[in-house]
């Protein structure tokens, strides 16, 4: 579970509590990456192997520029987990959901509530290992998501919203 109170007690009016991942979305980072690296290591070996005969003297630059392009994507890979993990958070409040995230850009989104048409909860293959999953909303202008969530409190905040989203086409009529 996340560190904070449940979800009902953060959907207050007025609430300025904001809500933390869990731990785990960093472990799913880091596998997500791990893949992206391998892919990228076996490229850069085919690509080395194919190319050496074609660069002739220029062979060695272009093999040290891509050793270099490989040493910042591993250092990114490495410092972002816990740099998205300290940014992320997350509130929801009666008429409205805030998001804010980043690793380079931070990212801060906010959608009224009134202008929500979907919420669904969505997981992929390493996510649905760690129990964790996304919870996607979607408007007309878009679509937000909050991730990593605990697969349990995933769907209680998509029933939550759906919920808010019920009561509020209701007191419309």
């Amino acid at each position: 579970m996340v560190d904070e109170e449940p979800i009902e007690n953060n959907m207050d009016e007025g609430a300025d509590d904001y809500r933390r991942l869990n731990r785990k979305c960093m472990l799913s980072m880091y596998i997500n990456y791990a893949a992206v690296y391998a892919i990228l290591l076996v490229s850069y070996f085919v690509v080395i192997k194919l190319s050496k005969e074609h660069l002739g003297p220029d062979y060695d630059m272009v093999r040290y520029i891509a050793i270099a392009a490989l040493a910042i994507v591993l250092t990114y890979m490495i410092a972002a987990p816990p740099v998205y993990y300290a940014r992320y958070k997350y509130m929801i409040t009666k008429d409205k959901i805030d998001v804010r995230y980043g690793i380079l850009i931070i990212r801060h989104i906010m959608v009224p509530i009134e202008r929500v048409h979907q919420v669904e909860v969505s997981r992929g293959p390493i996510n649905n290992l760690l129990g964790l999953g996304h919870v996607n909303i979607t408007t007309a202008g878009g679509t937000a998501t909050i991730s990593y969530l605990e697969l349990e409190e995933a769907e209680k905040v998509a029933d939550r919203l759906n919920d808010m989203i019920g009561v509020m086409l209701r007191d419309r009529e």
